[in-house]
């Protein structure tokens, strides 16, 4: 028999955190995040990371991996992922995978990624063409066509030409390779399963949470709160990754340092830009996980019934 991978996923906000340290103490589990921001160190506040005292109750694995000037990538996580699964095996104890990030969750599923390499002189050449010239050069190497690519988009324009580039290979001969690959967690049977709440439930717990790391009401982990948070990381060279100085909460309080919005507005954008995220999280949840089990987290009564026997 394949030995069973739990995880825990949900919208941002819904309660994942608590369930899952009460999970995982019950049944001698480690937590490996899924969570595409806890990598980095110093982002603490405005991802709602763990506190240190949750840390402490049960070991963590990829949280604060990484400094917040370098990227990770979903390569990178699949690699980590399945090193801390494979230990944490090894020990005897159970794995509990716990985070709300759509792609990095889908690793535990599907194939997410493939193996071409693409060389840093290679990146550097194709982020120097304009979109383009991007799309110009792909259809070279494409007579066949570009398929369902979205040539309106720069990320996916610019993954494309690389790893064609990189491989020598058109994009439908890729595609159907990567179709064939295993699931990086294909030897693991996985248990799924979905925490949500009301709407409106919610988007008041969103707007508590957003008061509590702006400071503004008691439980904010560090004095100055997300702004303060936001002021250290920019001086630790945070705006060279993308992916943490775009995230929401940290771009609105960058907006906000640099003078294009106002602290009456800081609340109430960063609110409306986190109840959008969940409402495009709720939309990937029901469209591209597997069959799983959905549980309203407010009628919760003990952490047995996340994972039935």
């Amino acid at each position: 028999m394949k030995p069973v991978l739990h995880v825990l996923t949900g919208p941002t906000a819904v309660g994942k955190t608590e369930w899952a340290l009460r999970w995982a103490e019950a049944h001698a589990a480690e937590i490996v995040s899924c969570d595409s921001l806890l990598f980095y160190r110093g982002m603490n506040i405005g991802t709602a990371k763990p506190t240190a005292e949750e840390l402490a109750r049960v070991p963590h694995h990829l949280v604060d991996v990484c400094e917040v000037s370098e990227q990770m990538d979903v390569t990178d996580y699949v690699r980590l992922a399945r090193a801390a699964v494979g230990e944490i095996a090894a020990r005897g104890r159970a794995v509990l995978v716990t985070g709300g990030s759509g792609f990095y969750l889908k690793s535990f599923f599907a194939p997410v990624a493939d193996d071409v390499a693409v060389s840093a002189a290679l990146r550097e050449e194709v982020a120097a063409l304009s979109l383009a010239e991007a799309v110009a050069r792909l259809r070279e190497i494409n007579p066949g066509g570009l398929g369902t690519l979205d040539v309106a988009n720069p990320r996916r324009v610019t993954r494309a030409l690389e790893r064609c580039m990189a491989s020598g290979r058109p994009l439908a001969e890729l595609a159907a390779e990567f179709a064939r690959r295993p699931g990086a967690f294909a030897d693991w049977r996985v248990e799924l399963t979905r925490l949500d709440r009301p709407p409106e439930e919610l988007a008041g717990r969103i707007a508590a949470r957003v008061e509590m790391m702006l400071g503004r009401r008691g439980g904010d982990r560090e004095a100055g709160g997300l702004i303060e948070e936001v002021r250290k990381l920019r001086a630790a060279g945070f705006e060279r990754n993308s992916s943490a100085a775009r995230a929401i909460g940290y771009r609105e309080v960058l907006e906000y340092i640099d003078g294009r919005l106002s602290e009456t507005n800081l609340a109430g954008e960063i609110t409306q830009n986190t109840r959008a995220l969940v409402k495009k999280q709720r939309t990937w949840f029901r469209t591209q996980l597997p069959e799983h089990r959905v549980l309203a987290a407010g009628a919760l009564r003990n952490e047995a019934e996340l994972f039935p026997a």
